[in-house]
Order: C-alpha cells, then structure tokens, then sequence
C-alpha cells in the first residue's frame, strides 16, 4: 500500500471551523498553546473546558511530539509503526490534512501524560473524576452525550442522535487509531473519543447515541484531547 506523506505541521493550525463560542465562557473567553493556536473555553459547573480538539504539535518545553505517517490512509499497511510506539506520539487521521484542520490530532496516552505537558500553561488532561463530575452535571452518562455533541451533521454522520451542545463544548468526532488493529483509524464522523489521565481510560461519545460510554484502551492508542484548566 502506497503511503501517504504529510507536511511537518509544525506551524499553527487554520481555525477549526465547526466549534462555536460557548455562550458559558470562562475567564479569560480563549486560551493559546505554545505554538498560538487559540481555543474557545467554556465554563461547564465550575470546570473550565476548552472548546475544541487540541491541535498542538510541541510540549509546553518546546519538545516536537513526533508525528506519525505510518501504514497508509488506513494506518494498517506494511510501513505501520504506530502500534510500537511507548512513548509520546500524534498522528493525523488517514494522513488527511482535512482531519487535522477538522478535527485535530490523535494522541497516544503516552504523549497525553508526558510530564512534559501537552496542555497549555494552567491546564491538563483530565481524571477519570473531573470527567464523571462534568457528566454528571449534564444527568449522568445516559444523557450526557447528547449535550456535549456539536450539532449537526457537517462533521457527524447522521442522525447525529439527540446533539444539543447545551453548554457549547461541541465534541467532536475525531475518531480512532487503534493498537489492536494494528494500527489502523476507524469511526471518524462517528466517535468522539477523549483521553483521561488515568491509564489507558477513554471517555466516548457517537454519532447514534445520547449517552457517554467508559472505556478502555491500549495506551499506543490514538484519541483526541480535550484540556481543562487546572
């Protein structure tokens, strides 16, 4: 299988364009990674959230997380070497730029945890806990789903079931990369999946359901990123 190269994505990410401010803003309304992308926050409680998928290629030490272009548009090819991976790493969906731009980032767990700090200044990835206290403000994980979505089918598949964003955090589907399946991405437009600190824990929601699911994953998996202001 033929593999797909992409450009270094060192600079600042084109503005995603399917978040929307939050109408709960925190204080300061934005927060800037190190390299100047800028993030709408959003105020959910008295949890501080940003509201969009972080897109970040460098640690707050000015460390390159490095980028993986292995194993093809499906990630599973001969050139696949994501799922050796034990230490910090993004990659793109497909190695499509238009999944960057989109959706940002995968990260492994290893890069989500580095204690060189993914996040921006002030901020982290959160708990298992900081995420069971947001979900269950929002009603618990039956319903919680729904009121986290971005509306509308642009960037989920349909029917996009029960999306409010009620609070404008505006989850989005950035899908997978799987270590199991030898690499390979799966469910873009369909799942959005974001890291807990806690190890190898994902928190989910889909394109055909209302609630968010628990669960587990092998730590070389690729998940997106959601920070919270610590």
């Amino acid at each position: 299988m033929s593999q797909i190269m992409l450009p270094a994505y060192q600079g600042v990410v084109s503005k995603i364009p399917a978040t929307v401010t939050p109408s709960f803003s925190c204080v300061p309304s934005t927060v800037t990674d190190i390299e100047g992308n800028i993030y709408n926050t959003v105020l959910i409680n008295n949890q501080c959230w940003m509201a969009s998928n972080l897109k970040v290629t460098k640690y707050n030490n000015g460390t390159i997380i490095p980028l993986d272009n292995s194993g093809g548009a499906s990630g599973d090819g001969s050139t696949e070497t994501w799922t050796a991976r034990t230490s910090g790493a993004r990659t793109v969906y497909a190695h499509n730029s238009s999944n960057l731009i989109a959706y940002g980032y995968l990260y492994n767990w290893y890069a989500a945890t580095d204690i060189k700090k993914i996040c921006p200044t002030g901020w982290h990835v959160p708990s298992n806990a900081e995420w069971t206290a947001l979900t269950t403000f929002l009603g618990g994980l039956t319903v919680a789903g729904g009121k986290l979505k971005s509306t509308g089918t642009t960037y989920w598949t349909s029917p996009n079931t029960g999306a409010e964003n009620l609070r404008g955090f505006s989850a989005l589907p950035g899908g997978v990369r799987f270590k199991g399946a030898g690499g390979a991405f799966g469910y873009i437009r369909s799942f959005a999946r974001f890291w807990s600190s806690n190890a190898g824990y994902f928190y989910q929601m889909d394109f055909d359901d209302i609630n968010v699911t628990q669960g587990t994953c092998g730590t070389s998996c690729g998940h997106s990123v959601r920070c919270l202001s610590d």
